[in-house]
């Protein structure tokens, strides 16, 4: 099932996402849009972040477990007054959702180390994007970024795993070839305006479109 109004970014650590996503909110027409990540904020995200900074360990098909539960509350979680605070929701009212991240991270990443088959089964129900954008980055040059900002390198930031993860998300969108939604692949290697410029255009034509 395709979610009307669900933009997503997706690309190995580095590749560029969260700059781009930064740069959404600068728009003279920002209040459009409702922007957020995975993992999340919520509480099941915050466990996440904390794995992946390298507080504590986990074995993969738990950390796919995981993201796929974080996931679910993005996409469908209520307030504690039950209300519906997820992205589906927000896409209801109009709002044109943009996250860091979503699905295809988990196939690409959490494939490596416990296949495919089991994010793809825990990922199935969610619906898709209608637009996504996939920032195509070299593992090396990913990571001379990573390291320019001067933080320490989280769990999967490791040239030999990236380079599994793009080679995965590539087989990821082939797959998805056919699946209704737009799939656009970004050099994001290139300067960030050109970048910020073609995600411009692309979220202009396919919201012409599609409305």
């Amino acid at each position: 099932m395709i979610l009307h109004n669900f933009i997503v970014f997706e690309g190995i650590d580095g590749a560029g996402t969260s700059t781009q996503l930064a740069r959404l909110k600068t728009r003279a027409d920002s209040d459009r849009f409702f922007f957020t990540a995975e993992p999340t904020d919520l509480p099941t995200g915050r466990f996440l972040r904390n794995m992946l900074q390298g507080d504590f360990a986990l074995d993969p098909r738990t950390a796919a477990f995981l993201f796929a539960a974080d996931r679910a509350e993005h996409i469908w979680g209520k307030n504690a007054a039950g209300n519906d605070i997820g992205i589906e929701s927000i896409c209801k009212t109009g709002k044109i959702v943009v996250s860091d991240r979503y699905v295809f991270s988990s196939l690409a990443y959490q494939s490596i180390n416990c296949g495919f088959e089991l994010p793809a089964r825990l990922n199935q129900d969610f619906p898709l994007p209608e637009l996504v954008f996939f920032f195509d980055l070299s593992p090396e040059t990913a990571l001379n970024r990573v390291d320019g900002r001067g933080a320490k390198r989280e769990l999967y930031e490791d040239e030999c795993f990236l380079c599994k993860v793009r080679n995965a998300y590539q087989d990821v969108f082939a797959h998805y070839k056919d699946s209704g939604m737009k799939i656009v692949t970004l050099d994001a290697a290139e300067s960030a305006d050109s970048v910020e410029a073609k995600i411009a255009s692309e979220i202009k034509a396919c919201f012409a479109e599609c409305r």
